[in-house]
Formats: structure tokens, sequence, C-alpha cells
């Protein structure tokens, strides 16, 4: 997931201080969404409104999508509601898909369990598809940027709680975050 990290480490770089000063947090990941690279964030209520969208089972939802050829970032609304730490790990994901995947002519849907901030394989859950994979690892990498993770595990003695509420992410995120660069 080198290339990965690099991509998104690349992307930060190029953020205009008048986006972010690339020192303080949380990252501001819909400003650079929308401001930086130019795609539109919606919440939307009812995923499956998306032109080509999949069918969903009773038990499925839609986390997020990409409408590359829109330049949209589709957010479940519900889930944004719900969990905003998600809501920003969905939009960083989707951004993933943007630079490591996009293909204007199709949408990428990422249903609940592939925009997973754990990212690792649950009980009665398949392993991830590699692309779903690498915009989990995408996502990590913007929000949660390894120096600033380094740096702040330190300032903080390792405290969890408090670097999960200073990337404003989740639990699972920090962990999995942690243990690729601690």
């Amino acid at each position: 997931m080198e290339g990965v990290t690099r991509h998104a480490e690349e992307l930060l770089a190029e953020v205009p201080d008048w986006i972010w000063n690339h020192r303080s947090l949380p990252v501001p990941i819909e400003d650079i969404a929308d401001s930086h690279v130019g795609l539109l964030v919606r919440d939307v209520e009812d995923m499956t409104t998306a032109p080509g969208c999949p069918e969903v089972g009773a038990d499925g939802s839609i986390s997020g999508l990409l409408l590359a050829g829109d330049r949209e970032i589709w957010v479940n609304a519900a889930e944004a509601r719900e969990w905003p730490p998600r809501r920003r790990f969905t939009i960083g994901h989707e951004l993933g898909h943007w630079f490591l995947h996009r293909d204007a002519q199709r949408s990428l849907f990422c249903r609940h369990g592939t925009v997973d901030p754990d990212g690792g394989v649950t009980a009665g859950r398949p392993p991830l598809d590699p692309i779903e994979e690498e915009a989990n690892w995408f996502a990590a990498s913007l929000l949660m940027p390894a120096d600033l993770v380094r740096r702040h595990y330190r300032r903080t003695g390792g405290d969890f709680d408090a670097l999960c509420a200073i990337f404003n992410c989740s639990r699972a995120a920090m962990g999995r975050r942690l243990h690729q660069v601690i």
C-alpha cells in the first residue's frame, strides 16, 4: 500500500495553505474535495436515486459513491448524521477512488461494508475487493497523516481517545492507523 500512501501524501502536499495549513486538525477533508479537487460533496437521503445504482438488498445500504463524470461524491445522509467521523472517512474513501480508480465512464458505489474505517475482515463478511481496500488506505492516509499521527501520539502519551478526538475519526479507524504508522 506504499503507492497508495504516496498518492495521499502528494495530494495533501499540494493543498494550498488557504485550505489547510498542513498542521491543524482535523484535516478539512470536505474542503479539500470541494475547493482543491473540484468535487461536489452531497449528503443524499436516498442513495438509490444515483444513476446506475445497483440493487440494494433489504439489509444493505450504500455509504458513498463517486460519480466521476459528474465530479460528485455522494454521502449517505442518514449515516452522516449518525456517525460524523464515518462521513469524513467516506469522503476520503471516495477521493481515493477519484485518484486511484477513476474512469469517467463509470460510477463507483461503496456499500456500508466496503467503506470500512476498520479495514479488516469481520466474521461472516468476505475480504474487501482490492480497490476498496486501497480506497480505505487512501482515506486513512489523508485523514490521519503519518507524521501528524506520530507527533500527536507522542504529545498525548498515546492517549487513544484524545487521538480520536484530535483527528475526528472513529476508534476503529484510529486503531488501524496506529498499527500502520507507530
